[in-house]
């Protein structure tokens, strides 16, 4: 099968033919049908995270399914599914207090190879990684079970692609790792394709005023179609305070980092009010230590806290985002702004470097 493989960090992807062994007990073989172009792909192709290489990127994806292992129940041949990241093992100190987002087995214990600690991808006798368990940057997966998330066929798969990303991790901050009130005021700082949707989940909570920080115009008006009330362009403004000035000089009750810096880090932390709560949702580069008041953090009382796959349950929150977009109330086809093929990803991504707004999606025949 053909797959886009990284096989050196700042060097571009590579298309050509794999092969892919058949699943084993407890996994499913898929064929691609969307995969969403995120940065988090990004940060492994620029050397800013490691995984084993060589590596088949690619983690937010929607699929149907051709085959499945030994003792799957969940899913059978024809099912369209969501392809999750975070598949949990059901067994380790996190999966049994219902936190399989952070399986410690998936993240730490096997990381880029499936449970058993082999990989199923590979070009003659070299082993080739599985990003997250999902490697969707090819025509055919094998991922677990519990990484399959089964929806009606009516759902178009290009969407349900974001799904399991962008979509899950954004709404899910807001709902389930902030739980933000109902006239609460936030502040955004990211606003590419989490971001977006973090600001959809302020506006379906019902947020008063949700400000929209980036210095790209473009991806700032963007955002105001999803919600967003206000913009703030920190290359023509000091964003702490254009923000503090649009909230009677205190800041915001829920300042949301979605970029991944430790600069954006301290910008939305610095933007939050007293007693106010900041989310950390985009992935920074490895070592990037963000310089944080710990004075303020005691005097003002903030609270500061991380938000993984937007805390999700992916068999439960997916199916609940798949229900608000058949209701109308979650935007997701809006989101996609450019489609291409596996062959063009490289081009994607760079699409993605210059700030193009909205999502980029590889589309499957």
């Amino acid at each position: 099968m053909k797959a886009a493989v990284l096989y050196q960090a700042n060097q571009p992807l590579e298309v050509g033919e794999v092969e892919l062994d058949p699943p084993r007990r407890g996994e499913v073989l898929v064929r691609i049908a969307a995969a969403g172009i995120c940065r988090s792909d990004y940060h492994y192709m620029k050397g800013e995270a490691r995984m084993e290489l060589p590596a088949v990127l690619g983690h937010e994806g929607s699929a149907v399914v051709e085959a499945v292992g030994e003792g799957v129940t969940r899913v059978r041949p024809g099912d369209h599914v969501i392809l999750s990241f975070a598949p949990h093992c059901g067994q380790c100190f996190y999966c049994l207090r219902g936190r399989g987002n952070l399986c410690e087995v998936s993240m730490v214990q096997t990381g880029g190879k499936m449970f058993d600690g082999t990989t199923r991808l590979h070009l003659g006798s070299t082993r080739i990684t599985h990003m997250g368990k999902v490697a969707c940057f090819a025509e055919q997966a094998v991922v677990p079970e519990t990484g399959c998330i089964p929806i009606p066929r009516e759902l178009p798969l290009d969407s349900a692609a974001l799904i399991g990303c962008c979509v899950t991790t954004g709404v899910g901050a807001v709902i389930n790792t902030a739980r933000i009130e109902p006239g609460s005021t936030v502040a955004v700082v990211g606003c590419g394709g989490v971001g977006v949707n973090v600001i959809q989940g302020a506006h379906l909570s019902n947020a008063a005023r949700i400000i929209a920080v980036d210095p790209l115009e473009g991806k700032l008006e963007f955002a105001m179609k999803f919600g967003a009330t206000d913009s703030v362009n920190p290359t023509s403004a000091d964003p702490v305070a254009a923000v503090k000035a649009l909230t009677g000089g205190r800041g915001v009750d829920y300042a949301f980092e979605v970029f991944g810096s430790s600069e954006t880090v301290r910008v939305a932390f610095d933007m939050t009010r007293r007693g106010g709560t900041t989310v950390v949702v985009g992935l920074a580069p490895l070592g990037d230590a963000a310089p944080i008041d710990a004075s303020a953090l005691v005097r003002q009382e903030k609270t500061l806290k991380g938000s993984y796959y937007g805390s999700s349950v992916p068999a439960v929150d997916m199916l609940r985002m798949v229900q608000m977009y058949r209701a109308g109330v979650l935007k997701i086809d809006d989101q996609v702004t450019r489609r291409y093929s596996l062959d063009q990803i490289n081009r994607a991504y760079a699409d993605l470097e210059r700030g193009e707004p909205g999502r980029g999606v590889i589309t499957f025949g």
